[in-house]
């Protein structure tokens, strides 16, 4: 088990981590997602020792790090770049680390059969890497990494250079891979879809800090702060303030809405809108639809109070429509 206690790192005199903590379980997959900017892999450089913190620990079954250097740590690194060596053929790629184990050549080569069965690249032993396509490449990274059997694996942003459906299917294969190996494993990204097909667990980082995490449903479904919806894309954020008791006065019109917060008539508050089916009594939003953009399998729809929802039918501009909400209160 990986804990990491209590991390603050400053950049520049401006504090880039604050009392970041979390454990990564045996087996477990977390995803460390933010945008650009939040401390993501300068936190991935501190795990694999490349980088030293300010104050906190980073433990691996209960034993501190922090004397640890980087080579000793056996953890597996994955890069965005692939960071292979060009004038070596797969083989070499994969098995640099074995040899600079001393692993023996009849255990190299059999190990290394095993990790290019896992990364669908058998009978690749011999091509160049600079023949391969970028998802091959990236395939033998991740080989590499696998091969000396690492303690956590840990991934930075690693299918960005790649188009969207081979990120797709290098993103399912490679969850497979981590769920049938158990190795615990850190991926760090910008891009929700990603986070959300490859974590168990998702922590977003906002500002260098840990402001929400949960397995993906959970963050999906419960946003706890403004940041976090608009971050996500989850739906509308709309302002509007407590009139009386459950009663919330808005720009786009007066709603009722079950709360879990307490608030006082008068006080500011933010809600996030979503589409909501199959509901008798739910609240309404009412307007004309200026813009219809058909995105895969729905439509995302703008109507001329500048919402926009995504409905599985595609009205016409010009249209009024009145669309069934489901309404949170965000902090």
């Amino acid at each position: 088990m990986l804990e990491v206690r209590g991390i603050d790192k400053t950049f520049e005199a401006q504090p880039l981590l604050q009392n970041i903590s979390f454990l990564v379980e045996t087996g477990e997959t977390i995803c460390l997602l933010g945008p650009s900017g939040s401390g993501k892999s300068t936190l991935l450089r501190m795990i694999a020792g490349l980088e030293s913190a300010d104050a906190g620990q980073i433990l691996l079954d209960q034993i501190d790090l922090a004397s640890t250097p980087p080579h000793l740590r056996d953890f597996g690194l994955v890069f965005q770049d692939y960071a292979l060596f060009p004038h070596l053929d797969v083989f070499d790629n994969v098995a640099f680390g074995l040899k600079m184990k001393n692993w023996k050549s009849d255990e190299v080569k059999t190990r290394l059969a095993e990790v290019l069965e896992l990364v669908n690249l058998r009978g690749f032993d011999h091509r160049k890497v600079t023949d391969l396509s970028g998802g091959e490449q990236q395939r033998v990274a991740l080989a590499r990494a696998l091969a000396p059997r690492p303690r956590l694996l840990m991934f930075d942003e690693p299918l960005g250079a790649l188009d969207r459906a081979l990120r797709e299917d290098l993103l399912n294969e490679l969850r497979g891979i981590l769920h049938r190996t158990q190795i615990p494993a850190i991926y760090v990204t910008h891009d929700q879809d990603e986070a959300f097909t490859i974590a168990d667990r998702v922590l977003l980082l906002h500002d260098g800090k840990i402001v929400q995490e949960g397995t993906p449903a959970n963050v999906w479904s419960k946003p706890n702060s403004v940041w976090a919806a608009q971050f996500l894309g989850l739906g509308n954020i709309i302002g509007g303030k407590i009139i009386n008791g459950k009663k919330v006065e808005t720009s786009v019109g007066n709603f009722s809405m079950p709360c879990k917060h307490k608030h006082q008539a008068g006080e500011k508050i933010y809600l996030l809108a979503r589409p909501l089916e199959g509901e008798n009594e739910a609240n309404q939003i009412r307007g004309r639809v200026v813009d219809v953009l058909f995105q895969q399998d729905r439509f995302k729809v703008t109507l001329d109070n500048s919402l926009y929802f995504y409905l599985k039918i595609g009205p016409k501009i010009g249209q009024m429509l009145e669309i069934k909400v489901k309404l949170e209160c965000l902090k």
